[in-house]
């Protein structure tokens, strides 16, 4: 079977790379921008760093901010009736996960309108046209939204997130510049941070990973390791580190899919509104524990790339256990919460179990699982 790698067309990175963007709108013939971003954003100014450098060289465009944090069903059909009224040709996603998911269903089903339902782009969905040209500008380093083919959307009404895989859906340019992520507080950095380490130690041993996808994770890891404390403590260093780290774990995983970590995850998101990046830190040594079993060496290369010494002189044992406390302690000295304990209700269980069993990302996972071994899970992080 060939294995297949999506990226996009172009990305630029490092400071000061968001006036590329006047350039890319002129270059490729777009008339007027859609801009997605959500409200804080642009009450805090962010959106402003990029609807500036449109201004400069009298760029038109239109602002669309009805976005929550785990973007609806409804924020992208008010979104694709807004697209429509503006006349615009492109859309400029700045934000985090949820306002480039929420812009890559906008552009989808503007070119496929069959899938006006939204409902129906869950999964793998048959889209035949590429989605209107997206240039994605993360300000959060976690999600890498901005080269992955998959986005997520939330379903109120059955309080669940579809996990949507489409090649229709990349931007086709990505534009990462950490000097847009320095106004994120500790808080979402860690978090953010933390959902990037779980992307690619996931994608590092998902049952789909091959020699490409694992160049690209073991980097990530590694460069995630040593600037996520910098990064949560405000340095510049760190910042561009994490930029860079959780943009090249968005290179592999989007091709090679995740596991239960985030299937666990995406349930809370829907049920708690609980953000995905600290969802996935709380989760992720546990099931790592769990998926142990099923990752021979992996771990020994996880540790090592985490920074631990001595690894090569380890039992195959105590280096995934190494490799496991690594992860763990990353995740205390960055401030994430430990346990579920103050988040899931115990009548909620068995709903996030079966719903987590469900979702897309699990049969990615290296170890075959269960509801029951799922739910097994979430007890023990109660």
């Amino acid at each position: 079977m060939a294995n297949r790698f999506v990226l996009n067309e172009t990305s630029y990175h490092g400071a000061g790379a968001i006036n590329a963007i006047a350039d890319e709108v002129t270059a490729r013939g777009f008339k007027k921008a859609f801009v997605c971003s959500d409200p804080d954003l642009i009450k805090f100014g962010v959106t402003k760093k990029v609807t500036d450098v449109l201004d400069k060289v009298n760029f038109p465009y239109e602002i669309y901010s009805n976005i929550k944090p785990n973007p609806t069903i409804e924020n992208v059909q008010t979104g694709v009736a807004a697209f429509k009224a503006a006349g615009t040709d492109c859309i400029i996603a700045i934000g985090g996960g949820s306002s480039m998911d929420t812009a890559k269903a906008i552009g989808i089903i503007i070119t496929n309108p069959e899938f006006a339902d939204v409902v129906s782009l869950e999964g793998v969905a048959p889209t035949k046209k590429p989605c209107v040209p997206i240039i994605a500008v993360p300000t959060t380093a976690g999600t890498a939204a901005e080269v992955t083919i998959n986005y997520v959307i939330t379903d109120d009404a059955k309080n669940r997130k579809m996990v949507c895989v489409d090649v229709h859906d990349i931007p086709v340019c990505a534009v990462v510049d950490p000097d847009m992520m320095a106004t994120m507080p500790k808080g979402l950095t860690a978090a953010t941070g933390m959902d990037a380490l779980t992307h690619a130690i996931e994608g590092y041993i998902t049952k789909g990973a091959w020699e490409m996808s694992d160049m690209f994770h073991i980097k990530a890891i590694e460069i995630i390791a040593k600037s996520l404390r910098a990064a949560v403590n405000n340095e510049s260093a760190g910042r561009e580190g994490m930029a860079l780290g959780q943009y090249i774990a968005g290179m592999g995983f989007s091709n090679v899919g995740l596991g239960i970590v985030h299937s666990m995850a995406h349930p809370l998101g829907a049920l708690y509104d609980t953000p995905h990046g600290v969802a996935n830190a709380i989760i992720l040594p546990t099931v790592m524990e769990y998926n142990a079993p099923a990752t021979g060496e992996k771990y020994r290369d996880i540790a090592k790339a985490m920074g631990v010494e001595g690894v090569d002189a380890m039992s195959l044992e105590d280096a995934r256990k190494a490799a496991i406390d690594a992860v763990k302690q990353l995740s205390v000295d960055v401030g994430i919460p430990q346990d579920l304990k103050e988040i899931v209700k115990a009548e909620d269980v068995d709903f996030l179990s079966e719903s987590a069993f469900a979702d897309a990302c699990r049969p990615g996972n290296p170890r075959d699982t269960s509801v029951e071994e799922i739910k097994a899970l979430y007890l023990s992080l109660m």
